[in-house]
């Protein structure tokens, strides 16, 4: 017995010795931790008023429960499975296009030998990326406007008149993913290039030896040893999958294409904001929540089986 107590005593005062050290690291940690209780913690107390008839003037408390009425509504809607079908389709889309293309470039740039090349390639691929949202979507608008675009005067140069892509519900995935692609290509790769900076140079020294070649160092040493981050990031990236941006989305929207650019977060925020229905639109954005965390434990899952790599 008495090992076991001088073994936990010296155990409580090396964990109180790295406790004070760690005090100024807490003190710095304290006022991110304060907003992110207030912000994110606080809020989803409302998150109650999907399971009842909330008005304002009753308050949250008061207002009558309805048990699951609000979620059985969104099922039966028309818009359910519209806005279900084009949410996952841009989402998916999106994952199979956008997920790829930023390894292949940050194994492109990592075979760059030319340093003054590399970082003028690198920073021309970064700067779409802080570009803003409403910009972004203004410049699309400009370039692919039928009559004055940039590029509908190209093709007309050469006698073809491009349809208005804008107005077109199939083409509204298309313009969404790869101009979000584009936008955020570079950026993306930042992270693979990371991880392949990590690597040790022994192993490519060892490959030259053996007389490898570029690509059997890319397929042998550079893809298996960012296999674990890649995984990491297509783990979240599958949580959320109904989470497609809105901000672009309802500014690339209109009336035209809305069959095909109605999305779960636009339905809410049309439900909620313009037709003040907070019930019902706290019940979509639960439902569209909880499936996202169940795609994530799903795939989190399958990544931990297949690769043992995962984020718990």
């Amino acid at each position: 017995m008495k090992k076991i107590s001088n073994s936990t005593k010296g155990a409580r005062v090396s964990l109180g010795r790295g406790l004070k050290k760690s005090i100024p690291l807490y003190i710095l940690l304290f006022p991110s931790a304060v907003l992110l209780f207030c912000f994110a913690y606080l809020p989803m107390y409302g998150l109650i008023i999907a399971f009842k008839d909330y008005s304002p003037a009753l308050g949250i408390m008061g207002s009558p429960w309805v048990g699951f009425k609000h979620f059985i509504k969104f099922f039966n809607s028309y818009q359910f499975a519209l806005t279900l079908k084009n949410t996952l389709s841009i989402s998916l889309y999106g994952i199979i296009v956008g997920f790829p293309l930023p390894i292949a470039l940050a194994l492109l740039c990592n075979q760059i030998r030319n340093q003054k090349f590399k970082k003028v390639f690198q920073v021309t691929t970064y700067l779409p990326h802080f570009i803003s949202t409403m910009v972004m979507c203004g410049l699309i608008l400009i370039f692919l406007s039928p009559s004055s675009g940039i590029i509908a005067n190209f093709f007309r140069l050469f006698g073809v008149e491009l349809p208005n892509f804008m107005a077109s519900v199939s083409a509204f995935k298309h313009v969404y993913v790869w101009s979000d692609i584009w936008q955020h290509l570079g950026w993306d790769s930042i992270i693979y290039l990371a991880a392949l900076s990590a690597i040790d140079p022994t192993y490519y020294e060892a490959a030259t030896i053996d007389g490898a070649s570029t690509m059997q160092k890319i397929r042998y040493i550079d893809i298996p040893l960012i296999l674990s981050t890649a995984m990491i990031l297509l783990i979240l990236r599958a949580g959320g999958i109904l989470s497609v941006g809105f901000e672009k989305v309802l500014l690339l929207q209109n009336t035209q294409n809305s069959m095909g650019s109605e999305i779960i977060s636009t339905y809410v925020y049309k439900v909620g904001m313009q037709s003040f229905q907070y019930s019902l639109s706290t019940a979509i954005g639960l439902f569209n929540t909880v499936v996202n965390l169940a795609v994530l434990l799903v795939v989190n899952w399958f990544s931990k089986k297949t690769t043992d790599t995962g984020l718990i």
